[in-house]
Order: C-alpha cells, then sequence, then structure tokens
C-alpha cells in the first residue's frame, strides 16, 4: 500500500515540473495483465486469506515477483523501466534469501506500530537471524502518519525509477536533464 501511495503522489509531481500526464497513454506497455495477476495474487495471499498453509504462500509470494519480472522484461524499451526493475530485484533476493518473506526489523516494525504477526503468512515479517537484513524491511513511516509501514532500500530504488520513468515519459522540465548528452 505504500508503494502505492508513493506512485500516485509522484503523479502529482509531472504537472508541477510543466510534464503532461496525457503522454502517459503513448506508452506502449506489453503484458501488463502480468502485472494485475500479481497484484491480486499479493492482495489475496496478504489481505484475504492471510491464514492457511504458509508454505504455499510463500510459493505463491515468490510467484507474483516472477509475473511482475515477465512483465517488466516485455518492457524494458520504456526508459529507467531496469531502475524499477532493479528495487524489485533487490527485493526479491531479499526474499528469497528469507524463505519467500521480506524481512522485517524488529525496530522498522515498532517503529510504523505495525509488531510482528504470527498464524498468518505476512509478505514482510519479523525474521529472526534474517538472511541479507540490510535489504529487508529496514525503514519506517512512523505510526500515527498517513500510511504508517516498512520498507526496504529495493522500495526507495522502485520508486526513484518510477520518478524518472515517470517524468521522461511525460516530457516534463526534469527530463531534459535526464536526458543523456
Amino acid at each position: 500500500m505504500t508503494l502505492a501511495l508513493a506512485f500516485l503522489l509522484l503523479l502529482f509531481t509531472i504537472p508541477l515540473a510543466g510534464g503532461r500526464l496525457g503522454r502517459l497513454e503513448a506508452l506502449e506497455l506489453r503484458s501488463i495483465w502480468l502485472a494485475a495477476l500479481a497484484f491480486g495474487l499479493q492482495v489475496v495471499i496478504v489481505t484475504l486469506v492471510p491464514e492457511g498453509d504458509t508454505g504455499l504462500h510463500r510459493v505463491a509470494h515468490l510467484a507474483s515477483y516472477a509475473l511482475v519480472g515477465a512483465c517488466v522484461l516485455r518492457n524494458l524499451h520504456v526508459r529507467f523501466l531496469w531502475v524499477v526493475a532493479l528495487g524489485g530485484l533487490l527485493n526479491l533476493i531479499a526474499i528469497v534469501a528469507n524463505g519467500g518473506v521480506m524481512p522485517a526489523s524488529r525496530g522498522a516494525l515498532d517503529a510504523s506500530g505495525l509488531g510482528a504477526r504470527s498464524g498468518e503468512f505476512a509478505n514482510s515479517d519479523l525474521v529472526e537471524g534474517a538472511n541479507l537484513a540490510f535489504l529487508g524491511d529496514v525503514f519506517a513511516i512512523p505510526a500515527g502518519w498517513p500510511a504508517a509501514n516498512v520498507f526496504s532500500m529495493g522500495d526507495i530504488v522502485m520508486v526513484a525509477g518510477a520518478f524518472l520513468a515517470l517524468h521522461a515519459a511525460t516530457g516534463s522540465r526534469l527530463a531534459f536533464r535526464l536526458s543523456p548528452s
């Protein structure tokens, strides 16, 4: 949810920088249904049916990343999408290294007011002795703030990539600064 909000906020930066949102229609996105399917899969395992077979949930979580990865590969022609993909890859590395769950630090969970979950699947949760913990959800939007949550370096890279891609696609004033000389 935090990433979705960040992406929506990015859209507001486009007109402020002289870009035209209407130019997004010209993007030739291929196989976008793969990303939509991945999103739906994550909604099911995290929100609708978080209880049940944890192993199956972890496999489904990894499968959602495979679906998004396939979509990204079909769309690498979009400028700066590779930066978004790099952020997703950082997250995937942390998730694979921890058996299908994004490790979250206790400090970040406490700061966000989320706390560790028990008895149900969470795509991000406390993992004792996490592998590659520095790639996990170690940052927090504090409790009491809108969209309080935890996030990772991969999430930051994805949002930065989305910023670059959106501004390049919409021809904002920032896009000229992003162009190679």
